[in-house]
């Protein structure tokens, strides 16, 4: 048993001669000698930061929402409209207003992503290598696939904007950005490619 912090030398002879009584479980194992130094002064707690008082609430009404960041629960036309602009302003300007006509176009409607990754590498790339600058890729807005495995609705409009952003093909790309309502709405996009090397 540990001695009490702040114990006097007669409590501390009192505990050697009730320690001297006691016979050990274990006699092999040599017996622990009782400390007689006295204990440390226990470190104090950190101090808690002082919490904001929550506001009153009452039965009935609304509570208030907080509005969440464009990376949290934005569409991915939102994600990319307040992504960096790439190219000249006033080409992307008469871009999204639907001014430009896009060279060619890729409809990923009715795909799987296993199909429309490929699909997409594909038809970005010989693009690229045919000199075109503006196409369009559909993938339609998406109402949920109903296959054995779930997944998200509209699973292309989102995966898209990242394959094109991620290897092999974000080299080629400039400006992806979601196309006007003429050119298919949020279920499309437009791909701004870069100058093919000389």
């Amino acid at each position: 048993m540990a001695r009490r912090r702040g114990s006097s030398a007669e409590d501390a002879e009192i505990w050697a001669r009730v320690a001297a009584t006691v016979a050990p479980l274990h006699p092999q194992r040599p017996a622990p000698v009782p400390d007689a130094r006295p204990a440390p002064d226990p470190a104090p707690a950190p101090e808690r930061a002082p919490r904001a008082p929550l506001p009153r609430f009452r039965v009935g009404e609304a509570a208030q929402t907080r509005i969440a960041s464009p990376e949290a629960g934005a569409s991915p036309a939102q994600r990319l409209a307040a992504g960096p602009l790439n190219m000249d302003p006033k080409t992307h300007r008469r871009m999204t207003r639907g001014k430009l006509r896009p060279e060619a176009r890729l409809d990923l409607h009715g795909m799987t992503l296993a199909v429309a990754h490929p699909q997409l590498i594909q038809f970005v790339a010989s693009c690229h290598a045919a000199g075109l600058r503006l196409v369009l890729v559909i993938t339609g807005k998406g109402r949920g696939d109903h296959g054995p495995l779930p997944t998200r609705p509209g699973a292309l409009r989102h995966h898209v904007p990242f394959w094109l952003h991620g290897a092999p093909i974000a080299p080629l790309v400039q400006q992806v950005t979601a196309a006007h309502d003429r050119h298919g709405g949020e279920g499309a996009y437009y791909v701004y490619l870069r100058r093919p090397r000389a």
